[in-house]
């Protein structure tokens, strides 16, 4: 059994066939992907749904977090993470 990971694809290998998983975390470059928006703006609403969340600054924001926050439907997140 083989791991790997980078910071798109997290994969695990068993002998022939592949098996991904989709990210469940949400960085600034999603938010830019997903709202048209700069990658600054990005971090400034991660920062702002830390904040609402009563997060610390290294947790992670997941898929379903940015949903809530933003209003964006889950799937539409979930369909710009697989890429």
């Amino acid at each position: 059994m083989e791991y790997g990971y980078s910071m798109d694809k997290v994969w695990i290998k068993y002998e022939n066939n592949t098996m991904k998983s989709d990210r469940v975390c949400i960085f600034p470059k999603d938010v830019q992907r997903i709202t048209g928006r700069s990658e600054r703006y990005g971090r400034l609403l991660l920062h702002q749904i830390r904040k609402h969340l009563d997060k610390q600054p290294h947790q992670f924001i997941t898929a379903e977090e940015f949903s809530e926050f933003t209003g964006i439907n889950l799937q539409t997140v979930k369909d710009y993470l697989k890429d």
